[in-house]
Protein backbone atom coordinates (compact mmCIF):
# COMPACT_ATOMS: atom_id res chain seq x y z
CA UNK A 1 0.00 0.00 0.00
CA UNK A 2 1.11 3.66 -0.49
CA UNK A 3 1.45 5.86 2.50
CA UNK A 4 -0.62 8.48 2.74
CA UNK A 5 1.52 11.87 3.21
CA UNK A 6 -0.44 15.08 3.81
CA UNK A 7 -2.76 16.25 0.89
CA UNK A 8 -0.10 19.36 0.68
CA UNK A 9 2.77 17.17 0.02
CA UNK A 10 0.73 14.78 -2.42
CA UNK A 11 1.47 15.61 -6.13
CA UNK A 12 -0.83 15.37 -8.40
CA UNK A 13 -1.20 15.56 -12.67
CA UNK A 14 -3.72 17.76 -13.62
CA UNK A 15 -3.43 18.77 -17.06
CA UNK A 16 -1.44 17.16 -19.75
CA UNK A 17 -0.36 19.05 -23.47
CA UNK A 18 1.70 16.69 -26.04
CA UNK A 19 2.54 16.26 -29.48
CA UNK A 20 3.74 12.60 -30.64
CA UNK A 21 4.01 11.35 -34.48
CA UNK A 22 1.11 9.80 -34.13
CA UNK A 23 -1.24 12.30 -32.36
CA UNK A 24 -1.02 15.94 -31.14
CA UNK A 25 -3.56 15.27 -28.14
CA UNK A 26 -3.91 12.81 -25.60
CA UNK A 27 -7.27 11.48 -26.31
CA UNK A 28 -5.64 11.04 -29.68
CA UNK A 29 -2.37 9.70 -28.96
CA UNK A 30 -4.00 7.42 -27.33
CA UNK A 31 -6.43 6.15 -29.67
CA UNK A 32 -3.15 5.88 -32.21
CA UNK A 33 -2.04 3.45 -29.22
CA UNK A 34 -5.32 0.96 -28.93
CA UNK A 35 -5.75 0.71 -32.63
CA UNK A 36 -2.00 0.12 -33.54
CA UNK A 37 -1.27 3.24 -35.67
CA UNK A 38 2.34 4.33 -36.09
CA UNK A 39 3.48 7.76 -36.75
CA UNK A 40 6.90 6.81 -37.98
CA UNK A 41 7.49 7.88 -41.74
CA UNK A 42 10.02 7.87 -44.69
CA UNK A 43 12.38 10.63 -44.33
CA UNK A 44 15.40 12.55 -45.66
CA UNK A 45 17.46 15.09 -43.86
CA UNK A 46 20.76 16.92 -45.42
CA UNK A 47 23.87 15.02 -46.28
CA UNK A 48 22.91 12.01 -44.31
CA UNK A 49 19.89 11.13 -46.82
CA UNK A 50 17.42 8.54 -47.12
CA UNK A 51 15.90 7.27 -43.88
CA UNK A 52 12.87 6.93 -41.42
CA UNK A 53 11.86 9.27 -38.70
CA UNK A 54 9.23 10.24 -36.23
CA UNK A 55 7.75 13.46 -36.99
CA UNK A 56 5.23 15.47 -35.85
CA UNK A 57 2.62 17.46 -37.09
CA UNK A 58 1.40 20.48 -34.70
CA UNK A 59 0.07 23.66 -35.45
CA UNK A 60 3.09 25.73 -34.75
CA UNK A 61 0.78 28.96 -35.14
CA UNK A 62 -1.59 28.00 -32.56
CA UNK A 63 0.09 29.95 -30.10
CA UNK A 64 2.86 31.61 -31.59
CA UNK A 65 3.20 34.53 -34.40
CA UNK A 66 5.17 33.51 -37.29
CA UNK A 67 7.90 35.89 -36.39
CA UNK A 68 8.12 34.14 -32.94
CA UNK A 69 8.71 30.47 -35.03
CA UNK A 70 11.41 32.14 -37.34
CA UNK A 71 13.20 33.56 -34.12
CA UNK A 72 13.13 30.46 -31.95
CA UNK A 73 13.73 27.19 -32.28
CA UNK A 74 11.70 23.54 -32.97
CA UNK A 75 12.25 22.55 -29.37
CA UNK A 76 10.90 25.72 -28.04
CA UNK A 77 8.17 25.32 -30.89
CA UNK A 78 7.29 21.94 -29.36
CA UNK A 79 7.34 22.89 -25.52
CA UNK A 80 5.23 26.26 -26.01
CA UNK A 81 2.62 24.11 -28.12
CA UNK A 82 2.43 21.63 -25.37
CA UNK A 83 2.67 23.67 -22.39
CA UNK A 84 -0.30 25.81 -23.41
CA UNK A 85 -2.72 22.85 -24.33
CA UNK A 86 -1.49 21.55 -20.95
CA UNK A 87 -2.56 24.36 -19.03
CA UNK A 88 -5.78 24.30 -21.23
CA UNK A 89 -6.55 20.85 -19.79
CA UNK A 90 -5.92 21.74 -16.73
CA UNK A 91 -9.21 23.96 -16.44
CA UNK A 92 -6.99 26.29 -14.06
CA UNK A 93 -8.05 29.91 -14.54
CA UNK A 94 -4.55 30.88 -16.30
CA UNK A 95 -5.15 34.90 -16.25
CA UNK A 96 -5.53 34.43 -12.33
CA UNK A 97 -2.32 32.52 -11.41
CA UNK A 98 0.42 34.05 -9.72
CA UNK A 99 2.74 33.84 -12.83
CA UNK A 100 6.28 34.19 -10.19
CA UNK A 101 4.49 31.08 -8.41
CA UNK A 102 5.06 28.76 -11.97
CA UNK A 103 7.88 26.89 -12.37
CA UNK A 104 8.98 25.42 -15.55
CA UNK A 105 11.07 21.90 -16.07
CA UNK A 106 12.03 20.93 -19.16
CA UNK A 107 14.16 18.01 -20.24
CA UNK A 108 16.04 17.43 -23.40
CA UNK A 109 18.38 14.59 -24.39
CA UNK A 110 20.37 17.85 -26.38
CA UNK A 111 20.17 21.17 -27.59
CA UNK A 112 21.58 23.45 -29.97
CA UNK A 113 23.23 20.93 -32.72
CA UNK A 114 19.98 21.88 -35.19
CA UNK A 115 20.78 25.48 -34.94
CA UNK A 116 24.42 25.30 -35.09
CA UNK A 117 24.23 22.96 -38.08
CA UNK A 118 21.94 25.38 -39.44
CA UNK A 119 24.14 28.01 -38.99
CA UNK A 120 27.35 26.73 -40.47
CA UNK A 121 25.41 25.44 -43.70
CA UNK A 122 23.94 28.92 -44.17
CA UNK A 123 27.66 30.64 -44.04
CA UNK A 124 28.76 28.22 -46.36
CA UNK A 125 27.31 29.71 -48.68
CA UNK A 126 29.18 32.51 -47.99
CA UNK A 127 32.76 31.02 -47.87
CA UNK A 128 32.69 30.94 -44.16
CA UNK A 129 32.01 34.68 -43.50
CA UNK A 130 31.27 34.36 -39.87
CA UNK A 131 29.14 38.36 -40.83
CA UNK A 132 26.51 36.55 -41.73
CA UNK A 133 26.21 34.05 -38.76
CA UNK A 134 22.60 34.66 -37.09
CA UNK A 135 22.59 37.32 -33.94
CA UNK A 136 19.88 35.07 -32.97
CA UNK A 137 22.45 32.08 -32.19
CA UNK A 138 23.08 32.27 -28.84
CA UNK A 139 19.68 32.72 -27.26
CA UNK A 140 18.74 29.73 -29.59
CA UNK A 141 21.32 27.45 -28.31
CA UNK A 142 21.79 27.94 -24.59
CA UNK A 143 20.89 25.26 -22.52
CA UNK A 144 17.22 26.97 -21.39
CA UNK A 145 16.37 27.64 -24.46
CA UNK A 146 12.99 25.80 -24.34
CA UNK A 147 11.75 26.00 -21.08
CA UNK A 148 12.75 29.79 -21.71
CA UNK A 149 11.07 30.21 -24.98
CA UNK A 150 7.63 28.41 -22.91
CA UNK A 151 8.20 30.95 -19.88
CA UNK A 152 8.43 33.75 -22.28
CA UNK A 153 5.46 32.75 -24.70
CA UNK A 154 3.21 32.30 -21.56
CA UNK A 155 4.60 34.82 -19.21
CA UNK A 156 5.89 33.01 -16.37
CA UNK A 157 8.08 34.88 -14.06
CA UNK A 158 9.08 32.08 -11.88
CA UNK A 159 11.78 29.60 -12.18
CA UNK A 160 12.59 28.18 -15.33
CA UNK A 161 15.53 25.31 -16.66
CA UNK A 162 16.23 22.46 -18.65
CA UNK A 163 17.10 19.14 -17.58
CA UNK A 164 20.18 17.06 -19.95
CA UNK A 165 19.89 13.58 -18.66
CA UNK A 166 19.80 12.00 -22.13
CA UNK A 167 16.68 9.83 -22.97
CA UNK A 168 15.39 10.09 -19.41
CA UNK A 169 14.77 13.10 -19.55
CA UNK A 170 10.87 13.41 -20.12
CA UNK A 171 11.28 11.63 -16.61
CA UNK A 172 13.86 13.85 -14.78
CA UNK A 173 11.33 16.75 -15.58
CA UNK A 174 8.61 14.90 -14.08
CA UNK A 175 10.50 14.57 -10.71
CA UNK A 176 12.20 17.87 -10.63
CA UNK A 177 8.41 19.41 -10.40
CA UNK A 178 7.64 17.11 -8.19
CA UNK A 179 11.06 18.10 -5.50
CA UNK A 180 9.92 21.52 -6.27
CA UNK A 181 6.43 21.66 -5.23
CA UNK A 182 7.26 19.57 -1.86
CA UNK A 183 10.12 22.01 -1.23
CA UNK A 184 7.59 25.33 -2.18
CA UNK A 185 9.77 26.81 -4.49
CA UNK A 186 6.62 26.96 -6.88
CA UNK A 187 3.12 26.47 -6.42
CA UNK A 188 2.56 25.25 -10.18
CA UNK A 189 4.88 22.89 -11.82
CA UNK A 190 4.99 22.67 -15.69
CA UNK A 191 7.35 20.45 -16.52
CA UNK A 192 7.94 17.17 -18.88
CA UNK A 193 10.31 16.84 -21.71
CA UNK A 194 10.99 17.84 -25.71
CA UNK A 195 13.02 16.32 -28.67
CA UNK A 196 14.06 18.45 -31.76
CA UNK A 197 16.50 15.43 -32.55
CA UNK A 198 14.98 14.62 -35.81
CA UNK A 199 16.06 18.18 -37.31
CA UNK A 200 20.11 17.59 -36.86
CA UNK A 201 21.89 15.06 -39.05
CA UNK A 202 24.59 14.29 -36.73
CA UNK A 203 22.27 12.27 -34.30
CA UNK A 204 20.94 10.06 -37.56
CA UNK A 205 24.88 9.68 -38.62
CA UNK A 206 26.12 8.70 -35.28
CA UNK A 207 23.73 5.96 -34.35
CA UNK A 208 24.08 4.78 -38.27
CA UNK A 209 28.12 5.03 -37.53
CA UNK A 210 27.36 2.81 -34.10
CA UNK A 211 25.13 0.09 -36.02
CA UNK A 212 21.95 1.40 -34.16
CA UNK A 213 20.13 3.16 -36.82
CA UNK A 214 17.05 1.35 -37.51
CA UNK A 215 15.89 -0.17 -41.16
CA UNK A 216 12.89 -1.43 -42.33
CA UNK A 217 11.05 -0.92 -46.20
CA UNK A 218 7.82 -0.48 -44.18
CA UNK A 219 8.83 2.39 -41.68
CA UNK A 220 6.05 1.78 -39.70
CA UNK A 221 7.49 -1.17 -39.04
CA UNK A 222 11.02 -0.23 -38.75
CA UNK A 223 11.05 0.10 -34.36
CA UNK A 224 10.28 -3.08 -33.04
CA UNK A 225 11.58 -3.18 -29.79
CA UNK A 226 12.26 -6.84 -28.36
CA UNK A 227 11.76 -8.73 -31.69
CA UNK A 228 14.40 -10.37 -32.93
CA UNK A 229 14.61 -8.68 -35.99
CA UNK A 230 15.43 -5.29 -34.57
CA UNK A 231 17.97 -3.31 -35.73
CA UNK A 232 18.31 -0.32 -34.00
CA UNK A 233 16.65 3.09 -33.19
CA UNK A 234 13.67 5.73 -35.19
CA UNK A 235 14.56 8.91 -34.35
CA UNK A 236 11.68 10.91 -33.42
CA UNK A 237 10.92 14.00 -32.47
CA UNK A 238 7.75 15.25 -29.89
CA UNK A 239 7.10 16.83 -26.52
CA UNK A 240 4.44 16.21 -23.45
CA UNK A 241 4.23 18.51 -20.64
CA UNK A 242 2.21 18.26 -17.48
CA UNK A 243 0.91 21.08 -14.97
CA UNK A 244 1.42 19.32 -11.24
CA UNK A 245 0.00 20.94 -8.38
CA UNK A 246 -0.37 19.81 -5.03
CA UNK A 247 -3.42 17.34 -3.84
CA UNK A 248 -5.09 19.81 -1.57
CA UNK A 249 -4.46 23.15 -4.14
CA UNK A 250 -6.12 20.55 -6.89
CA UNK A 251 -9.29 19.15 -4.67
CA UNK A 252 -10.07 22.93 -3.58
CA UNK A 253 -10.65 23.96 -7.04
CA UNK A 254 -12.19 20.95 -8.35
CA UNK A 255 -9.52 19.94 -10.72
CA UNK A 256 -9.44 17.13 -12.81
CA UNK A 257 -7.25 14.38 -11.49
CA UNK A 258 -5.18 12.05 -14.09
CA UNK A 259 -3.12 10.10 -11.33
CA UNK A 260 -0.57 10.87 -8.21
CA UNK A 261 3.25 10.51 -8.67
CA UNK A 262 3.58 8.70 -5.57
CA UNK A 263 7.54 6.98 -6.61
CA UNK A 264 10.27 7.86 -8.56
CA UNK A 265 14.25 7.09 -8.73
CA UNK A 266 17.25 8.44 -10.70
CA UNK A 267 20.80 6.55 -10.53
CA UNK A 268 23.58 5.77 -12.50
CA UNK A 269 25.10 2.88 -13.97
CA UNK A 270 28.67 4.51 -13.80
CA UNK A 271 30.09 2.05 -16.42
CA UNK A 272 29.73 3.02 -20.03
CA UNK A 273 29.04 5.29 -22.48
CA UNK A 274 26.41 3.89 -24.04
CA UNK A 275 26.13 0.19 -22.78
CA UNK A 276 23.27 -0.01 -19.48
CA UNK A 277 24.22 -1.79 -16.74
CA UNK A 278 20.60 -3.67 -15.99
CA UNK A 279 21.56 -4.49 -12.47
CA UNK A 280 22.16 -0.28 -11.69
CA UNK A 281 18.47 -0.65 -14.04
CA UNK A 282 16.63 -2.82 -11.65
CA UNK A 283 18.60 -1.10 -8.48
CA UNK A 284 16.19 1.96 -9.82
CA UNK A 285 12.82 0.83 -9.96
CA UNK A 286 13.37 -1.33 -6.78
CA UNK A 287 14.30 2.11 -5.17
CA UNK A 288 10.85 3.75 -6.72
CA UNK A 289 9.20 0.67 -5.11
CA UNK A 290 10.73 1.36 -2.22
CA UNK A 291 9.75 4.79 -1.92
CA UNK A 292 6.37 4.48 -2.97
CA UNK A 293 5.84 1.62 -0.11
CA UNK A 294 4.96 -0.61 -3.13
CA UNK A 295 5.64 -4.57 -3.86
CA UNK A 296 6.53 -5.25 -7.65
CA UNK A 297 3.69 -7.32 -7.35
CA UNK A 298 1.39 -3.94 -6.73
CA UNK A 299 2.33 -2.65 -10.63
CA UNK A 300 -0.66 -2.99 -13.17
CA UNK A 301 1.41 -1.92 -16.21
CA UNK A 302 5.17 -1.29 -16.63
CA UNK A 303 5.83 0.87 -19.33
CA UNK A 304 9.21 -0.12 -20.85
CA UNK A 305 11.91 2.42 -22.03
CA UNK A 306 13.45 -0.86 -24.62
CA UNK A 307 14.50 1.06 -27.99
CA UNK A 308 15.07 -1.58 -30.20
CA UNK A 309 18.71 -1.55 -30.16
CA UNK A 310 20.27 -5.29 -29.44
CA UNK A 311 21.97 -5.10 -27.10
CA UNK A 312 19.91 -2.10 -24.91
CA UNK A 313 16.52 -4.05 -25.06
CA UNK A 314 18.11 -7.57 -23.84
CA UNK A 315 19.39 -5.76 -20.93
CA UNK A 316 16.37 -4.21 -19.71
CA UNK A 317 14.77 -7.05 -20.51
CA UNK A 318 16.93 -9.24 -17.71
CA UNK A 319 16.53 -5.81 -15.30
CA UNK A 320 12.99 -6.77 -15.59
CA UNK A 321 13.43 -10.49 -14.62
CA UNK A 322 15.21 -9.09 -11.55
CA UNK A 323 12.20 -7.30 -10.65
CA UNK A 324 9.19 -9.11 -11.86
CA UNK A 325 9.75 -12.91 -11.53
CA UNK A 326 6.55 -13.71 -13.94
CA UNK A 327 3.95 -13.32 -11.39
CA UNK A 328 1.59 -13.06 -13.92
CA UNK A 329 -0.37 -9.96 -12.66
CA UNK A 330 2.07 -7.03 -13.70
CA UNK A 331 1.32 -6.25 -17.27
CA UNK A 332 4.17 -4.87 -19.75
CA UNK A 333 4.13 -2.63 -22.17
CA UNK A 334 6.19 -0.52 -24.77
CA UNK A 335 5.37 2.72 -26.89
CA UNK A 336 8.50 2.99 -29.13
CA UNK A 337 6.59 0.61 -32.05
CA UNK A 338 4.36 3.67 -32.50
CA UNK A 339 6.07 6.47 -32.34
CA UNK A 340 10.27 5.62 -32.09
CA UNK A 341 12.24 7.46 -29.70
CA UNK A 342 11.40 10.94 -28.93
CA UNK A 343 14.56 11.24 -27.15
CA UNK A 344 13.82 14.20 -23.98
CA UNK A 345 10.59 13.73 -24.64
CA UNK A 346 10.03 9.62 -24.81
CA UNK A 347 9.46 9.23 -20.63
CA UNK A 348 7.12 11.85 -20.61
CA UNK A 349 4.97 10.75 -24.05
CA UNK A 350 5.23 7.12 -23.02
CA UNK A 351 4.04 7.75 -19.49
CA UNK A 352 1.04 9.95 -20.79
CA UNK A 353 -0.20 7.72 -23.61
CA UNK A 354 -0.43 4.78 -20.51
CA UNK A 355 -2.68 7.29 -18.38
CA UNK A 356 -5.49 7.23 -19.95
CA UNK A 357 -5.33 3.11 -18.47
CA UNK A 358 -7.21 4.05 -15.44
CA UNK A 359 -10.04 4.83 -17.13
CA UNK A 360 -10.51 2.81 -19.55
CA UNK A 361 -8.88 -0.32 -18.01
CA UNK A 362 -6.50 -1.27 -21.26
CA UNK A 363 -3.18 -1.95 -21.53
CA UNK A 364 -1.77 -0.64 -25.27
CA UNK A 365 0.23 -3.88 -27.04
CA UNK A 366 3.64 -3.62 -28.25
CA UNK A 367 3.40 -3.57 -31.71
CA UNK A 368 5.48 -4.63 -34.64
CA UNK A 369 6.54 -7.82 -32.25
CA UNK A 370 6.37 -10.31 -34.86
CA UNK A 371 9.26 -12.87 -33.42
CA UNK A 372 9.95 -12.61 -29.84
CA UNK A 373 13.76 -12.93 -28.98
CA UNK A 374 14.55 -15.13 -26.04
CA UNK A 375 16.84 -12.95 -25.08
CA UNK A 376 13.79 -10.79 -24.07
CA UNK A 377 12.06 -12.90 -22.50
CA UNK A 378 9.13 -11.48 -20.98
CA UNK A 379 6.30 -13.60 -20.53
CA UNK A 380 3.88 -10.33 -19.00
CA UNK A 381 4.57 -8.26 -22.13
CA UNK A 382 1.17 -7.38 -24.35
CA UNK A 383 2.15 -8.09 -27.70
CA UNK A 384 0.55 -6.55 -30.66
CA UNK A 385 -3.07 -6.56 -29.24
CA UNK A 386 -4.51 -4.62 -26.31
CA UNK A 387 -5.09 -6.41 -23.08
CA UNK A 388 -8.18 -5.53 -21.03
CA UNK A 389 -7.69 -5.40 -17.32
CA UNK A 390 -10.29 -5.84 -14.40
CA UNK A 391 -8.44 -2.65 -12.83
CA UNK A 392 -5.55 -0.38 -13.21
CA UNK A 393 -4.45 1.09 -10.39
CA UNK A 394 -0.43 1.66 -10.47
CA UNK A 395 1.69 2.61 -13.55
CA UNK A 396 5.46 2.21 -13.43
CA UNK A 397 7.55 4.11 -15.87
CA UNK A 398 11.08 3.27 -17.13
CA UNK A 399 13.44 5.96 -18.85
CA UNK A 400 16.80 5.14 -19.59
CA UNK A 401 19.85 6.83 -21.37
CA UNK A 402 23.36 7.65 -22.55
CA UNK A 403 25.96 7.38 -19.69
CA UNK A 404 24.54 5.53 -17.98
CA UNK A 405 21.45 7.56 -16.53
CA UNK A 406 18.53 5.54 -14.89
CA UNK A 407 14.95 7.19 -14.33
CA UNK A 408 11.62 5.74 -13.04
CA UNK A 409 8.29 7.49 -12.20
CA UNK A 410 5.65 5.64 -10.70
CA UNK A 411 1.91 7.07 -10.65
CA UNK A 412 -1.06 6.03 -9.05
CA UNK A 413 -5.11 6.78 -9.69
CA UNK A 414 -6.35 9.09 -7.16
Amino acid sequence: MVSQRPDHERIVITGLGLSAPNGNSLAEFRRSLLEGRSGVVAYETRYFGKTVAGVCDFDELKYQRRKEVRRGTRAGSVGIYCANEAVADSGIDWENVEKSSVGIYVGVTEHGNVETENEIYQIKGYDYDTQYWSHHHNPRTVANNPAGEISMNLGITGPHYTLGAACAAGNAGLIQGVQMLRLRECNLALCGGVSESIHTFGIFASFHSQGALARHDDPTKASRPFDLDRNGIVVSEGGCMAVLERLSDAQTRGAKIYGEIVGYAMNSDATDFVMPDPDRQAQCIRLALKRAELNPEDVDIVSTHATGTTTGDAQESQALRQVWDGNGRTLLNNTKGFIGHAMGAAGALELAGNLPAFDDGVCHATINLDRPDPDCELPALVANQPREMRRVDIILNNSFGMLGINSVVIVKRI
